[in-house]
């Protein structure tokens, strides 16, 4: 696998400068992406990322999730133009999913499209049973696609999930493994003397101490992990696969991985973009 890298990302993410008036305002989808720790809520115009936010997924009414957006999309510039907003859900927590897609009718005047097999109507999928591929992994597989298959993306939040897209844009399967985070938290929980620790790059393998041990086991061993995987998936595929960095700690993660040639955290609103544009 080639080590090139690149950083894809989009404008409005925390800590990035907010888009400009003028782009928000010719921004025609509103995409959120609801996960279990996180609800990612973006603005597009056609495929492209004008805006993005990382909300913490929380239940809560249709009337405050109304609230919430309306304040965020007034902040940049896009509140005026609401009701011109076409909307589109990407749910793998069905608690949730019922009160966004009340608030996104009531703030778009539409009901919203939502990611399923069903509705990815482009993209073949080779799983044995279809329904049951979460709605995050259709649109990742979507969102590959703009960068040639074959394919697979490495997805890393509450899970750290592998979706392998054939050369003819087909989507295979893939592979579902314990989150960063997921595994930090249970590891923190069960070993009473193990403190918890900020997760960031390692200054060495061989921890001085428990913190740097934590931060090697974590991150290298995470890295190590997608590697292997990543390695094994391409040998069961046809061609030699591009491979997509994406979720909440793909920055954190992939710069420590050989084998993720593009980083692109907006990846899973732009498949949800394709996959609207199918269904309009």
């Amino acid at each position: 696998m080639p080590r090139k890298k690149a950083v894809v990302k989009a404008a409005g993410a925390r800590g990035a400068k907010r888009p400009a008036k003028r782009a928000a305002t010719e921004a025609r989808l509103l995409a959120v992406d609801i996960g279990n720790t996180d609800t990612v809520v973006g603005v597009l115009e056609g495929r492209k990322v004008r805006g993005f936010w990382r909300l913490t997924s929380a239940r809560t009414t249709a009337d405050e999730i109304g609230l919430r957006l309306e304040a965020l999309l007034r902040r940049d510039g896009v509140g005026a133009d609401a009701r011109r907003l076409g909307a589109v859900v990407c749910s793998v927590a069905p608690a949730l999913t019922g009160a966004w897609l009340e608030a996104l009718e009531s703030l778009t005047g539409a009901p919203a499209i939502e990611v399923t097999a069903a509705t990815a109507k482009s993209l073949p999928i080779r799983y044995h049973d279809k329904s049951v591929v979460g709605a995050d992994r259709i649109a990742n597989a979507m969102g590959a696609r703009l960068y040639g298959t074959p394919a697979i993306v490495v997805d890393l939040g509450t899970a750290t999930t592998f979706d392998c897209v054939s050369q003819q844009g087909a989507y295979l399967g893939g592979v579902i493994a314990p989150g960063v985070m997921t595994s930090a938290e249970e590891l923190f929980r069960r070993a009473a003397r193990i403190p918890r620790v900020e997760l960031r790059r390692p200054v060495r393998a061989l921890g001085r101490n428990t913190e740097e041990s934590l931060q090697a086991g974590v991150v290298w061993g995470t890295a190590g992990q997608v590697d292997a995987l990543v390695r094994r998936l391409a040998l069961e595929m046809k061609g030699t696969p591009h491979v997509i960095g994406t979720g909440g700690l793909a920055k954190l993660i992939a710069p420590e991985c050989e084998t993720i040639n593009v980083v692109d955290e907006a990846l899973t609103l732009k498949g949800m973009a394709l996959l609207w544009e199918e269904n309009r």
